[in-house]
C-alpha cells in the first residue's frame, strides 16, 4: 500500500472488496475517510459503517451493499485530485458524474460534501473522487 495517497488506498480497498464480493472491508481510519464513508452511507452506496478503536488510529469497518442479482451498488470509484495534481473547482464548475447518476465528493471550506450539496451552498473546493 502506498502511504503517500491514503484516499486512493481507501478507494482501492473498497473497489477490490466489491469485485471480490466481500460483505465487509476494514480500512485504517482518518477523519477524512470517516467523512467520505458517511457520505457513501447517506447516498446509499454502502449499507453501514462503524468505527473500531484499536488503540492506534482506529479502523473503519464498511458493510458493502449489493442488489438482488449480487451486483455491487458501487459500479465505479475514481480518484480525481491527487497529491501531485490537485483539482479545484468553483461552485459554478462543480462536475456532474454521469448526468447526476453518480456523485462527486469534495472538500470545501465548509467541510466534506457531495458536489450537489456544494452547488446548493454556493461553495467550491477540491474534488476528491467520483462514485457511481
Amino acid at each position: 500500500m502506498s502511504k503517500t495517497d491514503p484516499i486512493a488506498d481507501y478507494l482501492t480497498c473498497i473497489r477490490n472488496a466489491t469485485r471480490a464480493k466481500h460483505a465487509k472491508v476494514d480500512i485504517p481510519a482518518s477523519k477524512l475517510k470517516q467523512e467520505i464513508t458517511k457520505i457513501l452511507q447517506d447516498e446509499a452506496y454502502i449499507k453501514n459503517h462503524m468505527f473500531i478503536e484499536d488503540g492506534k488510529q482506529g479502523v473503519i469497518r464498511i458493510y458493502l451493499k449489493y442488489d438482488d442479482h449480487n451486483q455491487s451498488v458501487i459500479s465505479g470509484l475514481k480518484r480525481l485530485s491527487k497529491p501531485g495534481f490537485r483539482r479545484y473547482v468553483g461552485h459554478r464548475n462543480v462536475p456532474r458524474v454521469f448526468n447526476n447518476l453518480g456523485i462527486s465528493i469534495m472538500t470545501t471550506s465548509q467541510g466534506v460534501m457531495t458536489g450537489q450539496e456544494a452547488v446548493k451552498r454556493g461553495v467550491g473546493g477540491e474534488v476528491l473522487c467520483y462514485v457511481w
